[in-house]
């Protein structure tokens, strides 16, 4: 894998993950109550010896760039990095990224300094777990200027995504954004092709795009040169290529998550407590998902019931209930408070309990959820002050509201409290 160099696409402003991505990249939001969303590809790379690694991105970038360099360090005995290439004005281009494949394009420059023969190209917000040795093996066993990974559909899903027609060796030959009715029953394959049974073929006889290309580095340098009006490599670059090129499709057949949406983020996060076998586990050895090694102290539970969730280090949980939910790092919840099916991401420091007490006794409210709060079907981004017998149930069942002065926004009925907000004593929403 020394001949392959990564290439982490950082998203555009994530405007369907918002508020979440108010402060921060799509990449650097947190999940799974210790990680962020960067450390899926990155570490599939480090598991796969793929280990020169950028990652572009433009829109707020501060944290991702410190949860980077902190996190991803090969010092010394290898030519191993990870880097972030942000958006940057040059006199031939003075744009923002307009797309994936001008992005690539702007650095095209860096690229080629390296002496390697295959690009892989990944997505910074997916949830799953890929040995991307065998997707490049196949890349090149096929002779393929490019390898799109796929996942096999069912037709109840099919019209969400954007599909693709294989011929009988796994080239691509045709594609299709959403289709329906009789345009989705035209891009039946035969799935068995790529490798699945005659009866897994049967229930899911589509393939879609998971947004992972591998390029022959001159046929990506020929694309991305020749069409500068191309902007998109899923859209524009592949299936213009697709005619005159080897493009050959390699069938994931696991567990994936486009983590694009709040309520996509929101169940991605709440299925990892389910029992007894999680779809996605961040509990296997042989392929570990990294993050920053923060050092914290474990959690301190008093007298709390707790069950199916999901609890970092450092949290301090005074008789509380917690049930079917995940607590972030150094997440702290007072006495007779009830967490349900609810994504606490925790906070990124201690207040003292001097200053804790102090904010008390002036009548502010301290990090963390107060005394005898209720949380229920909801998100609550890091560094939160929540107060004392606040409801954050949704109690109309509203599906849509912007209240960002009030401290939340709701999105599809999932209640989004922002990061820093200051939610009062007694509060309903």
């Amino acid at each position: 894998m020394k001949k392959v160099l990564s290439i982490i696409l950082g998203g555009g402003a994530g405007t369907r993950l918002y508020p979440l991505t108010k402060l921060r990249a799509k990449p650097a939001v947190p999940v799974a109550g210790k990680y962020r969303l960067i450390d899926i590809p990155v570490s599939n790379c480090i598991n796969s010896q793929i280990f020169k690694i950028y990652v572009l991105t433009q829109f707020n970038s501060a944290s991702l760039n410190r949860h980077i360099a902190r996190t991803y360090n090969f010092t010394g005995f290898n030519e191993g990095f990870v880097e972030v290439l942000a958006a940057q004005q040059t006199p031939e281009n003075p744009n923002w990224f307009q797309g994936t494949a001008d992005a690539v394009r702007q650095y095209l420059w860096l690229m080629e300094e390296w002496d390697v023969d295959e690009y892989l190209i990944l997505s910074g917000d997916h949830l799953y777990r890929m040995d991307y040795r065998q997707f490049i093996q196949r890349h090149r066993e096929t002779g393929a200027d490019i390898t799109l990974s796929v996942i096999p559909i069912d037709e109840r899903r099919a019209s969400d995504f954007g599909l693709m027609k294989i011929d009988d060796s796994g080239r691509v030959i045709d594609f299709s954004e959403k289709p329906k009715g009789e345009a989705l029953t035209q891009m039946q394959v035969d799935t068995s092709v790529l490798g699945l049974t005659k009866e897994q073929a049967q229930q899911q006889p589509y393939i879609a795009s998971m947004g992972i290309y591998v390029f022959k580095k001159d046929v990506l340098f020929k694309l991305l040169r020749e069409g500068t009006e191309r902007t998109d490599f899923g859209k524009e670059i592949i299936p213009d290529a697709s005619k005159d090129y080897n493009v050959q499709a390699y069938l994931f057949d696991d567990y994936w998550e486009d983590i694009g949406t709040i309520e996509a983020f929101y169940h991605a996060n709440l299925t990892l407590t389910r029992q007894p076998q999680p779809p996605f586990s961040f509990y296997d050895e042989e392929a570990p998902i990294y993050t920053r090694a923060r050092y914290l102290p474990p959690s301190k539970l008093l007298d709390c019931q707790i069950t199916e969730s999901i609890i970092g280090e450092g949290c301090i949980l005074k008789n509380c209930r917690i049930q079917h939910s995940v607590l972030g790092v150094r997440s702290r919840i007072e006495s007779g408070c009830i967490i349900e099916e609810s994504l606490l991401m925790g906070a990124d420091f201690y207040q003292a309990s001097v200053e804790r007490q102090c904010s008390l006794v002036k009548g502010d409210i301290p990090v963390g959820i107060g005394t005898d709060t209720i949380i229920r079907g909801a998100i609550v981004d890091k560094n939160a002050r929540i107060g004392h017998d606040v409801k954050i149930i949704n109690k109309d069942n509203v599906q849509e509201a912007d209240r960002e002065s009030q401290g939340f926004y709701i999105r599809s009925g999932i209640v989004v409290v922002l990061k820093n907000a200051v939610i009062p004593d007694g509060t309903v929403i």
